[in-house]
């Protein structure tokens, strides 16, 4: 379930976005003041944090200020009746990775909460990702080898390698897999990914001595150093 820190100080709208997220199985915690939001974030865990502008004793643009050279990279994603041009670009040049303005729809806030954790999803893993198994990848050069042998991926393939590289010996969902690399609801097909998945195998599996991709039944797919069992 992931946690929601909800800064903002106008009570129906602070019901209303915590119902909305509830709903979604969100976890949502709601503060009303900025020093509020700043102690709570150092001293739990969120996924991500709603943000209003204007609060009653430090603003929105302070709070992402202070984060941000608090050293806290949790995804902030600022909504605020502040609408112009000049806001938008101050609350982003102050660390907001998002601005939504009011009013707004709950769809559109959804959409662009789970686009946030989906980013956050993929950039996130095990910190030496770059080799595993004989396979190795160069973020410099946007390129991976498995045992010294040019792989030859695409974009989407090499960000499929990297999301399984970085979740590895983890067994992962079509819909994890279709939401981290194509960072979308699965407008496409849920049968992309399996397409894939068989483009990468063939690339990263075939002619080698033992596969590293593997099928598990009923959940999806893990990238796994297996070698004595066969691929499904």
């Amino acid at each position: 379930m992931n946690k929601v820190l909800l800064v903002e100080d106008d009570p129906r709208v602070a019901s209303f976005i915590t119902r909305g997220l509830e709903e979604q199985l969100y976890q949502v915690k709601n503060v009303s003041k900025g020093f509020d939001a700043i102690n709570e974030v150092m001293e739990n865990s969120y996924d991500i944090i709603i943000l209003d502008i204007m609060l009653s004793d430090i603003s929105g643009f302070e709070v992402c200020e202070v984060l941000r050279n608090r050293k806290i990279i949790v995804p902030i994603l600022i909504l605020s009746a502040l609408d112009t041009p000049q806001e938008k670009v101050r609350g982003l040049k102050a660390g907001a990775d998002d601005y939504l303005a009011k009013p707004f729809l709950f769809e559109e806030l959804l959409a662009r909460i789970n686009a946030q954790l989906r980013r956050t999803e993929f950039s996130t893993g095990v910190l030496d990702f770059q080799s595993y198994a004989g396979v190795k990848i160069n973020m410099k050069e946007q390129s991976a080898t498995r045992d010294g042998k040019e792989l030859n991926l695409s974009s989407r393939e090499l960000k499929l390698l990297i999301f399984f590289m970085k979740n590895r010996e983890t067994a992962l969902s079509r819909i994890a897999i279709a939401e981290a690399v194509w960072q979308m609801d699965l407008d496409m097909s849920i049968n992309t990914v399996d397409v894939y998945i068989n483009y990468l195998r063939n690339k990263v599996d075939k002619n080698f001595s033992f596969p590293l991709i593997h099928t598990v039944k009923g959940t999806g797919y893990m990238l796994k150093n297996k070698t004595n069992e066969s691929q499904e």
